[in-house]
């Protein structure tokens, strides 16, 4: 049984990082309770969810696909950026390692799931403004409590970004690219500070 800090356990409910409240003037209320719907149970939006959101913010349509598309490929795109990790950080799942025992390694992956939801999110709405300042700054605090390798992190998002821009077309990766950027970016800020 993983034992948590109390520390832990108190932010961990506070580390959201996900916030629609700049799109307050720039998406229908419908949408965005969708959105919030999806994040509140911590899960990617589905399809019909996905057709709701086209028909409510038609302007989005071009992204509803590729925000489909990392919903159903989240296995392999979070095995790609796990490889890319182990590949870099050869020791990391060793003893003394900063994702050993294994239940830091599981945690990692999650995490990795859930940050790519989070850019599906924004994807799907069309704005690279889909995090949370205050959520981010819970973040923060609760890697900085369990230790988490943050130069490992940023690459599995960096692993992420590659991996979900390998699987749309050429033409599409450059519009992409900020919304995997917005949170490396953030991710980033934890090392400077």
């Amino acid at each position: 049984m993983v034992q948590l800090s109390a520390k832990a356990k108190e932010l961990i409910p506070k580390a959201r990082i996900v916030s629609f409240e700049s799109w307050q003037t720039t998406h229908p209320q419908t949408a965005i309770a969708i959105f919030q719907a999806a994040d509140d149970q911590g899960r990617y939006l589905t399809g019909e969810e996905l057709q709701q959101i086209q028909a409510l913010s038609p302007k989005t349509s071009g992204l509803i696909p590729v925000a489909k598309m990392l919903g159903d490929c989240i296995v392999e795109i979070v095995d790609e950026a796990r490889a890319k990790v182990l590949q870099q950080f050869p020791d990391i799942l060793k003893p003394g390692g900063g994702l050993y025992p294994p239940f830091r390694a599981e945690a990692c992956w999650r995490d990795f799931w859930h940050f790519t939801r989070c850019i599906s999110y924004g994807i799907a709405g069309g704005s690279t403004q889909f995090t949370s300042d205050r959520g981010l700054g819970y973040m923060k605090l609760l890697y900085d409590e369990l230790s988490v390798p943050l130069d490992a992190m940023i690459l599995g998002l960096e692993g992420i970004k590659t991996a979900s821009l390998q699987r749309v077309k050429p033409e599409q990766q450059e519009n992409l690219a900020p919304y995997f950027d917005h949170l490396i970016n953030q991710l980033s800020r934890f090392q400077d500070s």
